[in-house]
């Protein structure tokens, strides 16, 4: 994997588990793993600048070496919350893998290319670039860093 490689395309949904299950029984696509993202588990929170405490679910499959995510918010305000409001369901955001993503903020900053939302989960860092206008769609760069199992699965297996 080199730094720039799309990594994982995702949607916004209002109800994880029936949207897990429209991709299983029409595509085919899973099995997912399911986790409930939010404090204390996601550190250095941030929303548009300010320390966030959104929670919210989210399921995670591969096709291939892309990773289709899946998130539902549950509480607090993030960009997923602005999406269901302002478009509704759908595809929200394209993910980009960079290996030192301090790195690349610090350049994609002079490109003036703003963070929007970003944390740490584990392992793994996560920063959502105010895209949207520029491209019609939000680019997501993270490290792919390691994360702890599921706390379900769908199907069950």
């Amino acid at each position: 994997m080199k730094d720039g490689d799309v990594i994982q395309v995702a949607h916004v949904v209002k109800d994880l588990d029936a949207a897990m299950k429209y991709f299983w029984e029409a595509f085919h696509i899973g099995p997912w793993d399911i986790y409930t993202f939010g404090p204390p588990d996601v550190r250095d929170s941030m929303v548009r600048g300010k320390p966030s405490n959104h929670k919210y679910l989210l399921a995670v499959t591969w096709a291939g070496s892309i990773q289709i995510e899946l998130m539902q918010p549950l509480t607090g305000r993030s960009v997923y919350d602005e999406f269901l409001e302002k478009k509704g369901e759908g595809l929200h955001h394209i993910k980009l893998f960079y290996e030192d993503c301090h790195k690349a903020l610090v350049e994609f900053k002079k490109k003036g290319i703003e963070v929007i939302q970003s944390g740490k989960f584990d392992e793994d860092e996560f920063y959502y670039l105010d895209t949207e206008a520029s491209l019609g769609t939000i680019y997501e760069i993270g490290n792919n860093g390691k994360i702890r199992e599921p706390e379900r699965r769908y199907p069950e297996t």
